[in-house]
């Protein structure tokens, strides 16, 4: 929560003061006028289809306690907005993204109680926030990034929205470009934090895995010691190809102690045993050198996920938090929306729902999961394009296609265009028969083509980019 007055907001961030007003800041920043109410601050970013700065009043009219422009605003207009209460300030340079990051700063730094927890990585931070905020929250007041709020703008809306007697926040923090996560980590400022690991997300706008890493090490610039002084800590797999940069290159010239977990009898907490069940869930016994050990069965399938358990216990640990506690509160998780939510339809076919984002990495952990569930009827996938793959886009989907076609299926579905082209072909060269390969071009299609065969006993995992648009055929499966 934000409880500042105008005169430390504009200190904080260099905002300009266009008006004072009556009204208490004492509540979140919103940057959609419709929520805001008493108390709020305003944030008028200019969209690529809306200007938040023509909703100025409507957000006084809500409550909001005060207004941040991105643009000059006419004297009638703020002469209405102060005859409403509300206090009116102009973004310096005009740039609200910043305006939020430096607000963000100056609130956690008013709270150097607080337990910051930040995540990144390529695949898995969503998964790993959700276990960190599931075992940190069943023993501390935990806040945690709601949903995909992990850029530039969602990180600090994150921290300003952190209510009062909260003790932990848990933060992810995601990026497009190199210099992103450093930003974020200066807002934040967490103590405790994880790399899921290093994949190929964004390699088109990175340029190369190596590039991925730097990118992804940024968060050890903004971390401080956790409260009582303890120094603070990443942890990392001790398997990853780019872990000793981070480690030697990042966190300890930085001050960072950095905590191992993995399969290894060095690793602070290591995967003893893993078996998966006919539902393709994880059954694992953690170990830890201090003689700890403990059993838990995850509620989502896949091996995937027991990655992202290691560095969630290895932080909880660092924490100095009850172990067993976070395992029960994790195995007590609900399933993420689009993120291996499986799903039955009324045909009877169960659906692998993980359409909210790919990449390759998670593409061939996705498609594990389908090749280890039980299956009575066929195993189906219907695939779609990933984003953000740059000059290496049409290699990458090669390989994706290739993966699929080793996975013994029933029937392989690509949706979309050249890209596509790329795992039709892929998996055609590595021997997948044309009984078993269904190439469409539009997602229409593919619920036309594909829908009305589903049947009982099927399972289908359904994966792509978001912009791929297949949690429509999701849906239009699921509605039958």
């Amino acid at each position: 929560m934000i409880r500042l007055s105008e005169t430390e907001i504009v200190a904080a961030t260099g905002a300009e003061l266009l008006s004072s007003g009556a009204r208490a800041i004492c509540g979140e920043a919103v940057i959609d006028s419709r929520a805001a109410g008493e108390g709020t601050v305003f944030v008028a970013f200019v969209g690529e289809h809306v200007d938040g700065n023509a909703y100025l009043v409507s957000a006084a009219c809500q409550g909001a306690a005060a207004v941040v422009a991105s643009r000059e605003v006419a004297p009638d207009e703020i002469a209405e907005l102060s005859s409403l209460g509300c206090a009116v300030l102009r973004a310096a340079g005009d740039d609200c993204e910043e305006f939020l990051l430096r607000l963000a700063r100056r609130v956690r730094d008013a709270h150097p109680e607080w337990l910051v927890v930040g995540v990144t990585g390529s695949v898995g931070k969503t998964t790993t926030k959700e276990m960190l905020a599931a075992a940190f929250g069943a023993q501390r007041r935990t806040h945690a990034t709601r949903g995909n709020l992990n850029n530039l703008i969602g990180l600090p809306l994150t921290v300003l929205s952190a209510p009062d007697d909260a003790e932990v926040l848990v933060c992810e923090l995601g990026m497009n470009h190199a210099g992103e996560i450093s930003r974020m980590s200066a807002a934040c400022r967490p103590s405790l934090a994880c790399i899921t690991n290093v994949g190929t997300s964004h390699i088109g706008l990175l340029g190369s895995r190596e590039n991925i890493a730097r990118a992804k090490a940024e968060i050890v610039s903004g971390m401080a010691p956790a409260p009582g002084g303890a120094p603070a800590t990443l942890a990392l797999a001790s398997s990853g190809d780019f872990t000793p940069l981070i480690a030697d290159g990042f966190a300890r010239p930085a001050g960072v102690e950095v905590t191992y977990v993995g399969r290894s009898e060095a690793d602070a907490v290591r995967c003893a045993s893993l078996e998966l069940d006919d539902e393709g869930r994880a059954s694992v016994t953690l170990a830890c050198p201090d003689g700890w050990s403990g059993s838990v069965r995850l509620p989502m399938p896949g091996r995937a996920p027991v990655d992202d358990l290691l560095l969630a216990l290895a932080l909880v640990w660092r924490a100095g938090l009850d172990r067993d506690a976070a395992l029960a509160a994790i195995a007590d998780m609900p399933a993420t929306k689009m993120r291996l939510d499986v799903r039955r339809a009324p045909s009877g076919a169960r659906v692998i729902d993980d359409s909210y984002n790919a990449a390759p990495a998670s593409m061939a952990a996705s498609l594990d999961v389908l090749a280890s569930m039980a299956c009575e009827g066929r195993r189906v996938a219907v695939l779609g394009e990933m984003g953000e793959l740059g000059d290496e886009a049409a290699r990458l989907h090669g390989y994706v296609g290739a993966y699929a076609a080793a996975k013994g299926l029933d029937l392989l579905v690509i949706v979309g265009a050249e890209l596509a082209d790329q795992m039709a072909e892929a998996a055609r060269t590595m021997g997948l028969s044309e009984d078993a390969l269904c190439r469409l071009a539009t997602v229409d299609d593919a619920l036309a083509v594909i829908g009305p065969v589903l049947a009982e006993g099927d399972l289908v995992l359904v994966k792509a980019s978001r912009a791929a648009g297949l949690d429509i055929f999701v849906r239009g499966v699921l509605d039958r």
